[in-house]
């Protein structure tokens, strides 16, 4: 359970900062799209950093139980599968980004549900004993 909490306080607060910040720059979601559909680097970089992240995850913490946990292995092995096919698909990506228009209602919504994973972790990590 150490490695859940330690884990859970690193990827909670995590989704709140994102959920803030795509709250945040709602309105300038349509220019960032548009900058990453000419730019496959960043898809593969982003893609590499969250292999590897969610490879480190997985490696310590691969707990497939039915309790809060569990979404720390979810998250992580998200992660894991996202940052591949960002690294061997870079530039089919950049091309589907540059064909997506930003929806601002589903990037609402993704905010809230990162919002409230990320509470709830947290507060697992920080306040349950």
């Amino acid at each position: 359970m150490a490695n859940s909490k330690t884990i859970a306080g690193l990827i909670g607060p995590s989704l709140i900062a994102i959920a803030a910040a795509l709250l945040i720059n709602l309105g300038s979601m349509s220019a960032l799209v548009e900058a990453v559909s000419h730019d496959p680097a960043v898809v593969l970089v982003s893609g590499v950093v969250s292999f590897v992240a969610g490879l480190a995850v997985v490696r310590v913490h691969n707990h497939w139980a039915a309790d809060w946990a569990v979404l720390v292995t979810i998250f992580g092995w998200l992660l894991l599968i996202g940052g591949l096919v960002r690294m061997l698909f870079p530039l089919w990506l950049a091309g589907m980004a540059a064909t997506l228009s930003p929806s601002t209602g589903l990037i609402v919504g993704e905010a809230v549900v990162f919002l409230v994973i990320g509470a709830f972790l947290s507060y697992k990590a920080y306040m349950s004993s």
